[in-house]
């Protein structure tokens, strides 16, 4: 009996032992996966700018895109592109270069508008994931075409700004006040817009949430995300077929030691909740990476009257300017001219 015993404990001893090994090994899973994914997603060298998704998240996407949208997209973008280099050509940037609150070196590209100096109109037009300020040139030229000073800054970690991880608009935000404190010391009369394009327009969204100078007069958003955690859980599902959970809550943890910044935390809706100022929305229907959807939570979300949205029928991720085309232009200048004096 006694035998019989000892060789139940030592069974149950082995099975304790088994079962502690496989949690340590679950979690030095889950541990590998997460850091793999910060690196992966938000790391300097990171490779999440290169995506490509599951087979039946793709045929979901490629059924819901237009062949005659895709087509006038293309057809404009090459015709935008030649226009914005002969524009580089005839308006060369000047370099800037200003500190962050975190000690980094940040640049921007400025086109000094002389002819328009007195108007005290600037804009700030900050580019998506994985980009740099040439991805917004063609917005530079728009708004310079329209009596604007532009600063196109690179975003930390992108281009030729420094930093290690990816800000995904959230330690941005600081950096664009830094920006506009910058622009106010040129030009105390400053009357400011910020345009952002996909992270672009959730730096844009998180950056109005904060205490501005009476300087900023308003923001358009293209094609931004709800949270960092949404988008992310939301290319997790469609990248790996991998659940938000645990994942996700590694994954966290690591990027708020690592990168200095919680996913959740970093919230559009959260700060245009908080947010006075005028506020224009641009989407298209059919955006495969930032599900248009997010955009009617972020219009409601934002207090008041002085909001407005535009709707890309059929354009897919940050494509709307290409799918519109002058009629993007017209609704930007409406919008924002309605509210600068």
């Amino acid at each position: 009996m006694k035998k019989h015993i000892n060789k139940i404990s030592t069974i149950q001893k082995a099975a304790a032992g088994i079962g502690g090994a496989v949690v340590v090994l679950a979690s030095a899973t889950d541990f590998f996966a997460g850091n793999y994914l910060v690196n992966y997603a938000i790391g300097r060298g990171g490779d999440g700018g290169n995506r490509t998704v599951s087979d039946d998240a793709n045929a979901k996407i490629e059924a819901e895109k237009s062949a005659d949208a895709e087509t006038i997209i293309n057809d404009t973008k090459k015709q935008m592109g030649l226009s914005a280099a002969l524009f580089e050509e005839a308006h060369p940037a000047k370099d800037i270069t200003i500190l962050s609150n975190d000690n980094l070196n940040l640049y921007g590209a400025y086109y000094k508008n002389e002819a328009a100096a007195s108007d005290h109109l600037w804009a700030i037009v900050i580019h998506g994931y994985r980009c740099d300020h040439n991805s917004m040139t063609e917005f530079s030229q728009r708004y310079y075409e329209n009596g604007y000073q532009v600063v196109a800054p690179d975003l930390r970690a992108c281009g030729k700004s420094e930093g290690d991880y990816v800000g995904m608009g959230w330690l941005d935000r600081l950096d664009i006040i830094s920006w506009i404190n910058w622009i106010i010391e040129q030009d105390p009369d400053a009357q400011i817009v910020l345009h952002g394009v996909s992270m672009g327009a959730a730096t844009v969204m998180m950056t109005s949430g904060e205490s501005l100078p009476e300087n900023v007069k308003g923001f358009v958003e293209d094609c931004g995300y709800t949270s960092t955690w949404e988008i992310f859980a939301n290319e997790l599902k469609l990248r790996f077929h991998l659940p938000e959970f645990p994942l996700m809550q590694t994954a966290n943890f690591i990027a708020s030691n690592k990168a200095g910044y919680d996913f959740k935390e970093a919230s559009s809706l959260t700060a245009v909740s908080k947010c006075e100022r005028p506020m224009l929305f641009i989407h298209g229907t059919a955006d495969d990476f930032i599900p248009y959807s997010m955009m009617n939570e972020l219009y409601e979300a934002k207090p008041g009257t002085n909001k407005q949205m535009l709707t890309a029928e059929g354009a897919t991720h940050a494509n709307s300017l290409y799918l519109l085309g002058e009629s993007y232009w017209n609704n930007v200048f409406d919008f924002i001219d309605s509210y600068i004096k």
